[in-house]
């Protein structure tokens, strides 16, 4: 997914403040500055975007056990800067990661809310699991 013009997709997790913020942004529970730390650090990928003004807008990582079991986590894109493709740029580059560095067919779940539920649907995940909101995605090289 190509980006907006003056946005950029960058490796690697946002800095512990811009993890914080976004959390806060998109109404998701807080988190302390250590558990930020821990989080960001205990990721198996990590990327996030910074708008046109340079301030990160969007970030999202994998946890995984580098054997089979990989979970996306924390995806948010701030809400001035939603329906931009930004949020798929992040999944699609979390999703290529995955499939470059994992094993031999990789198991992706993910927990959607009803916004994000379409976005994770055009990836190519299904629902599974009690009230459907849990998602999977088994990926194939």
């Amino acid at each position: 997914m190509t980006l907006p013009p003056g946005y950029a997709l960058l490796d690697g997790p946002p800095t512990v403040d811009d993890y914080l913020r976004l959390r806060q942004v998109a109404g998701l529970h807080p988190k302390s500055p250590p558990q930020a730390e821990r989080a960001l650090g205990g990721s198996w990928s990590a990327c996030h975007v910074t708008g046109p003004d340079g301030e990160t807008v969007a970030m999202g990582r994998v946890v995984g056990d580098d054997g089979w079991y990989f979970v996306v986590a924390d995806m948010v894109t701030a809400p001035d800067h939603q329906r931009r493709g930004v949020g798929r740029a992040v999944l699609d580059h979390l999703l290529a990661d995955v499939r470059a560095r994992a094993p031999e067919e990789p198991y992706v779940t993910l927990t959607a809310d009803d916004a994000g539920r379409r976005l994770y649907a055009q990836a190519g995940f299904t629902a599974f699991g009690a009230g459907q909101t849990g998602m999977q995605l088994v990926l194939t090289r």
